[in-house]
């Protein structure tokens, strides 16, 4: 009696395949919404945060506030300073600080870098936005220059004058006139 024995395809190899990384959907936590207002972005980076436990949990409860935070480079490391993450209620004594110093992680030639781009005048790190990618809470840092009332003044009136042009878009398209 013979046997039939199928044979496996080339795509289909009996071990397991090499795991591949998806981009899997972000989850932002906490956005700095004024930064781009109140400076002009020139380069951004992302880099790790180190947090606690409680930190980690308040963090993914969305309680974290980036607004009066800023970063900077001592002794060739990076801190993140007054950046805001409420403690969490069911932490009791493992809560720290709200406001502590945290250390952020990037390759030391990133860190060479943003101390040359900082020693610049004028400009100085910024935490853009506090995000979630492949279960590690990130930061999206940037280097940026302080803008002027008039350029402030400026970005008002170009972002009154697209809202009125989107709106006069809008109005055409579906036929409505006032």
């Amino acid at each position: 009696m013979r046997k039939i024995v199928k044979m496996r395809a080339p795509s289909q190899s009996p071990r397991r395949p090499a795991a591949v990384v998806e981009d899997q959907p972000q989850r932002t936590y906490a956005t700095n919404r004024r930064a781009r207002f109140d400076y002009n972005i020139l380069e951004t980076l992302e880099v790790g945060v180190v947090l606690t436990g409680t930190e980690i949990k308040s963090v993914r409860a969305g309680r974290v506030n980036l607004r009066e935070a800023f970063a900077r480079v001592a002794k060739r490391e990076l801190w993140l300073m007054n950046a805001h993450i409420s403690p969490y209620e069911a932490g009791g004594r493992y809560n720290v600080d709200p406001t502590r110093d945290r250390k952020l992680l990037a390759h030391t030639r990133e860190i060479g870098r943003l101390m040359a781009r900082t020693a610049e005048h004028g400009t100085t790190l910024i935490p853009m936005r506090m995000y979630d990618r492949a279960g590690h809470v990130k930061i999206e840092l940037a280097v940026g220059r302080g803008k002027h009332q008039y350029d402030k003044r400026e970005t008002i009136a170009k972002r009154d004058a697209d809202r009125d042009i989107a709106r006069a878009m809008r109005v055409s398209v579906s036929g409505r006139g006032r």
